[in-house]
């Protein structure tokens, strides 16, 4: 990665302010430049576009949305932002590229890369046990922070038990220990760092331990090692009282809910805009905008915000038995093909953001209702980057050769096959 200075004041200013960082305990922060090929500065071609909103249509119809949000960005040819649909079912206020939305899963990457910038500056190491930092956990003694991000602990996840109470009190502020406990108490045997295992509780652990690491709060963290260098305005991890992902527009959230003979309800959704930031927290609390999203899948992708060596993507291992040999996962984020993202929900929001670190191509995609298998935001994401990566090369540009080893119909019909709504009768 390319560092690039803050410019520089007088020399007494920056002695005062270098005074000021040491009496504070935290590391000055440089604006970070992310090492990806330049962006052809144009609009996709218009067939591209046809081709990428057909499949955001498509999904948002199979999941019950009445909205999205999506980016793709193809530095050899063009770049595609559009707002999708309105806000809500039979709405009539359009969606924005402006609105913010809550990043799901997503957050756990954040987590971790907060993670990996407080190991370099050596306030803890990586393979520590989490009982240096969380205490009343001594069945953990054997797990390390890095399988905590990794989601190679064992530990099981809280959000499927606790479904319904979040349903039907969203506002609800959660203690993070206790959600964990939940998570604790379906830890499998499988020894710690071999068998991935998602687990959200694993990250608010995770959580946990960094703000004792560091006595400072996770949000704050966020901000310091992630939005400031990045300059992610909008990216954040909101305080825990109950509020909507922004204080300005905002992509609104819904959560379709099947009755008691499996019909979903896909006309009236429940409104999930406004929710306690604490049902997801570390693992799924953050919000964004889609131009951050964008640009922090770009960073992930290529550890922009990591040091080199410093091993977090270098021992993948399978998602599972079942699913292809091209996908993998470590250090909080997944490995499809030659991309790397996260992908993941949150009560109202289905949310996925996926980047090339060789060629640049990124795409980043949120649906605004959860209802649906939360995977259908990473084959969206995958089915998009496969139409973007046979983007013709602008003017003057080159397209990579190199290619996806899936193909953009594949996803689509499997979006299609989890479908919980119809279209809507002619």
């Amino acid at each position: 990665m390319r560092i690039l200075p803050k410019r520089r004041g007088a020399a007494v200013a920056a002695a005062v302010a270098l005074a000021m960082i040491a009496l504070s305990g935290c590391s000055a922060q440089q604006t970070v430049d992310i090492d990806v090929p330049p962006q052809t500065e144009a609009a996709l071609p218009a067939d591209t576009v046809t081709q990428l909103e057909a499949a955001v249509t498509a999904a948002m119809t199979a999941t019950g949305s009445s909205g999205a949000i999506v980016g793709v960005w193809v530095p050899w040819s063009g770049t595609w932002v559009s707002g999708l649909g309105t806000t809500s079912i039979g709405g009539s206020e359009s969606v924005t590229t402006d609105m913010a939305f809550r990043a799901g899963d997503v957050t756990r990457a954040m987590t971790c890369d907060v993670l990996y910038a407080v190991a370099a500056e050596g306030a803890l190491s990586v393979d520590d046990s989490v009982t240096k930092y969380v205490s009343a956990v001594p069945e953990l003694a054997d797990v390390t922070l890095r399988q905590l991000c990794d989601s190679t602990s064992g530990i099981g996840s809280y959000a499927p038990q606790l479904q319904s109470l979040f349903l039907s009190n969203p506002a609800r502020v959660w203690n993070a220990r206790e959600l964990a406990a939940y998570g604790l108490s379906e830890r499998d045997d499988s020894q710690p760092g071999t068998v991935f295992r998602d687990s959200d509780a694993g990250y608010l652990l995770l959580g946990l331990a960094l703000e004792r690491a560091e006595n400072e709060s996770l949000p704050s963290l966020i901000d310091r090692y992630i939005s400031e260098p990045l300059e992610l305005p909008s990216t954040r991890l909101p305080a825990t009282a109950a509020q909507a992902p922004g204080d300005g527009a905002v992509l609104d959230g819904h959560w379709s809910t099947p009755d008691a003979a499996g019909v979903w309800n896909c006309t009236e959704p429940a409104d999930f805009t406004t929710l306690s930031s604490s049902i997801g927290g570390a693992d799924s609390g953050a919000v964004t905008t889609i131009d951050d999203l964008g640009r922090y899948a770009q960073a992930l992708a290529t550890n922009a915000l990591g040091s080199e060596g410093d091993g977090r993507f270098a021992t993948p291992v399978p998602v599972a038995a079942d699913q292809p040999t091209w996908l993998t996962t470590t250090g909080g984020a997944y490995q499809a093909g030659s991309l790397v993202g996260q992908y993941g929900s949150i009560p109202g929001y289905m949310t996925a953001a996926f980047a090339d670190p060789a060629t640049g191509m990124t795409v980043a995609v949120v649906l605004n209702n959860s209802g649906a298998n939360q995977a259908i935001a990473a084959w969206l994401a995958w089915e998009l980057a496969a139409i973007a990566s046979k983007a013709p090369a602008a003017s003057g540009q080159t397209a990579p050769e190199a290619g996806l080893p899936w193909t953009a119909q594949q996803w689509h019909d499997q979006i299609a096959g989890n479908a919980i709504c119809a279209p809507p009768a002619a």
